[in-house]
Order: structure tokens, then C-alpha cells, then sequence
């Protein structure tokens, strides 16, 4: 007998999700029969749990009936009293990479909009077949990654403090449309998932007609990390024996940035860092690697700065801004613009350099400045709030939150997600949210 597809669903989303929580939980609905039957399965338990849910469809405007699918799965979000959001792919579509921007532009909107809403997690509709069809495409050299039912949203700055759940990870689709026809509930098939010019329409038919997969099974749980440092902008002080998922995650999320390194590269760092003894400075992701004995320092690779432009961003009273990906800056008093210590500190008031003499050199260059229209510069510290955002982060992917509540804490160590502040020495330290 076939498992009950929405017994499998609650039982991933009572392993994951808080009962009786003020905050939402977002559905990232397409009107496709996988996340129609997600909608429904999440509004059950939602109902007995005393969740909210919001449901987000993105129009990515690629196809001339998307307006219509909009619509209609908006349709099935207020039959249900589900608060529903459209979203809209509003900007030039690229004509190389088209799926690739068009899944980078999917998961921002649906971030931003689940982020709006006051969410730490979106539900997808992700299946057993997705993860067959992932599998064959790796087979055929895609370098698709392996579909966990727990993992932080893909996309950054927009993604920041959101995980992605996706309860239907075990199911196959066929269960979920036999589900949704039992109960008269109809959806919408995406011409995409059988035209022969998308991968996954491939992948797809060839599985259709029998081609083998190697069994998928979902990647292990990871491990988190012990003797993780958080330090003053955005820099990780870690053990020399972290694996490469973790040393992967760390230079991404110190360097500020959201694609990973080159496998190549990151498999060169880690041998080099499993030689006994040998200390070592490199660079990879944006982020320097300082090997000393048994520990690492990673810290913001400011040199590419020359290459490609150091990061400046407008700073506005009120308004959060997150600058070089690493860190998000609330202005207190006046505005601005955020710019780097590099190349600024002489120009810095003395207190302020005194205050930045007491840090580790490898982190000066990182600090973010606040320049005024005349071009004078402060430490932002002393005219805004800077929150860290390095180290929730690096927690997020490895492991150190596998429940929504612990989005709602401090991770253990200073600075976790914390405001950097002045000490009693004038020194900027980070300090963990109550």
C-alpha cells in the first residue's frame, strides 16, 4: 500500500517547524500539481498547529499563458483563505542561461516577498522525481547539486535568515496527483516539463522510457562544525580540520558573495590544508586563508577590490543596507555612503584609527566607513548599527540550524548575527542579540 503523501508531509514539517508560532510560513506556490498539493497538505497542518501560511507564485513572464497560470494559482491559495502574493519577473530576460536567471530570479523574489512577510521558511514542492531527474542530468556531466529537505535559500543578500523546506523530498509525483484527483482538486502542467529544449524535460523522458538511475538517497545531515569563531567584520576564525562542505560555505560567506568556488580550486586549498605543520596564506571566493598551526583565519580578500571596485553602497536613516554581502548597516543619525577602510584609514579621526589599531591587521581593510558629501569618514559603528551577518550564515549551511527554532537565537559564540559596538577601550567588538 502506498504511504498517505500528506502523512509523509507533516511529518517532515513536525521535524522542522515550530507549532503555534506568531510567524508565517511561506508556500512558494506555481498552480503545478506538486506545489497545489503542497499548498493543500501545508494548510492542514498549519490549521492544527495554529501557523499562518502566505502563498508567493512568481510570474517569470517567459511564456504568453503565465499571467493565466498566475492567476489560477492564485485561484487555489483563496479557496483556501491563504493570503496570496504575486510576483513578477520584471526585467530583461537574457537570452543565453535563460533557466539559470530565471531560478536566480525565482528564488530572490521569493525571498524578498517571505522575508516582507515576517518568514524564516518557504516550502517548495520538490519531490522524489526531482531528485531522479537531478541524478540523470548529473549522469550526463550537469553539475547539479544533491536536494536536501532542509537547506538555507540559495540566493544572498536577498535569501539572508531564510531556509527552504521541502516536505514532499520522499514522495513521487504520480502519488501526489492521484492524491489531488481523490479529492477533485485539479492543476496545471507546465508545457516546459515535456519540451525536449530543457534538460529536465530530458531527463524527465528519459526516465519515462525506463533509462536507469542510480538510487538517490538524501545527503546525510551535516555535521556542525565545533570551535567556530565569529570576529569583527565578517571574519571566521575556524579549525585547520573542517571538511570541504564547510571550508566551502566559509570562504562563500566571508567573501560575501553566492556562487561557490571552482571544485578544482577548493580541492587544491583543502589537500594543501591537510599537510602537517605547513602554514599558509591563499585565496579563494573572496576571502583570504591564513593557516597557522591548528587554526584558520578567514578574513575579506580586499586586494580583488583593485580588479573589480570596492564595494559603495548609499546609506539612508532608517534603512537597512547590506554592504559586500557581509555585513547590514542601519544608519542611526545621518546618511551617506558605505565604503571601505581600505585606502581610507589615514583619513580616519584618531580615535577611530586608535580603535582600528587594536584590531588584527587582516581585518582593518574590511571595516566599513561612513563618507560624508564632504568625504569625511567615520567607523559606521559610530553612526549606525552593523550587524553581522557572516557567522548566522555560515551556521545556516552547515548544519547549526536544523529547526526553525533556531533561526530565533544568537549562534553560540560572539557576534553571531550580533551589532558590532565600541568597548570600554574603544574597541569594536561584536556582541550577540538578547
Amino acid at each position: 500500500m502506498t504511504p498517505d503523501p500528506a502523512v509523509a508531509a507533516a511529518a517532515r514539517l513536525d521535524a522542522r517547524l515550530l507549532t503555534d508560532d506568531t510567524a508565517p510560513v511561506a508556500v512558494a506556490l506555481s498552480g503545478g500539481g506538486d506545489s497545489v498539493a503542497l499548498l493543500h497538505m501545508a494548510d492542514s497542518w498549519a490549521r492544527r498547529m495554529g501557523r499562518r501560511l502566505v502563498a508567493l507564485t512568481v510570474d517569470h513572464r517567459l511564456h504568453p499563458d503565465s499571467a493565466g497560470w498566475t492567476a489560477a494559482a492564485g485561484a487555489h491559495a483563496r479557496a483556501l483563505g491563504v493570503p496570496w502574493t504575486p510576483l513578477v519577473w520584471r526585467r530583461d530576460k537574457p537570452m543565453r542561461g535563460q533557466a539559470t536567471a530565471a531560478r536566480r530570479a525565482r528564488h530572490g523574489l521569493l525571498a524578498e516577498a517571505a522575508r516582507a512577510a515576517g518568514a524564516r521558511v518557504i516550502l517548495t514542492g520538490h519531490t522524489l522525481d526531482d531528485r531522479r531527474e537531478a541524478a540523470w542530468l548529473r549522469a550526463q556531466g550537469g553539475t547539479l547539486g544533491r536536494l536536501r529537505d532542509w537547506s538555507p535559500s540559495p540566493v544572498w543578500p536577498e535569501g539572508r535568515g531564510l531556509m527552504l523546506l521541502r516536505p514532499l523530498i520522499d514522495v513521487a509525483r504520480a502519488d501526489l496527483r492521484a492524491w489531488l484527483a481523490s479529492r477533485g482538486v485539479a492543476w496545471l502542467d507546465d508545457p516546459a516539463n515535456v519540451d525536449p529544449v530543457h534538460p529536465r524535460a530530458r531527463a524527465r523522458a528519459a526516465i519515462a522510457a525506463g533509462e536507469a538511475v542510480a538510487p538517490e538517497v538524501l545527503p546525510p545531515e551535516p555535521v556542525p562544525l565545533v570551535g567556530v569563531e565569529a570576529l569583527p567584520t565578517g571574519a571566521l576564525g575556524l579549525p585547520r580540520t573542517l571538511d570541504g562542505r564547510a571550508l566551502a560555505a566559509a570562504v562563500v560567506c566571508v567573501g560575501g558573495g553566492e556562487g561557490t568556488p571552482r571544485g578544482d580550486r577548493l580541492a587544491g586549498l583543502a589537500a594543501r590544508l591537510t599537510e602537517p605543520g605547513a602554514d599558509l596564506v591563499a585565496t579563494l571566493a573572496g576571502a583570504r586563508i591564513i593557516a597557522r598551526g591548528a587554526r584558520l583565519l578567514l578574513v575579506r580578500e580586499t586586494g580583488e577590490w583593485v580588479r573589480r571596485g570596492a564595494p559603495v553602497a548609499s546609506l539612508s536613516p532608517g534603512q537597512p543596507t547590506v554592504w559586500d554581502g557581509r555585513l547590514e548597516v542601519t544608519a542611526t543619525g545621518h546618511g551617506g555612503r558605505l565604503v571601505p577602510a581600505r585606502g581610507r584609514l589615514a583619513r580616519l579621526r584618531r580615535e577611530d584609527r586608535d580603535a582600528l589599531a587594536r584590531w588584527p591587521a587582516a581585518l582593518r581593510p574590511a571595516a566599513p566607513l561612513i563618507e560624508d558629501a564632504g568625504g569625511d569618514v567615520r567607523l559606521a559603528i559610530r553612526g549606525a548599527t552593523v550587524e553581522a551577518l557572516v557567522r548566522r550564515r555560515f551556521a545556516m549551511a552547515t548544519g547549526e540550524t536544523p529547526h526553525e527554532r533556531d533561526l530565533c537565537r544568537p549562534q553560540d559564540g560572539a557576534g553571531a548575527e550580533g551589532a558590532l559596538c565600541l568597548d570600554d577601550d574603544g574597541v569594536p567588538t561584536p556582541v550577540e542579540k538578547s
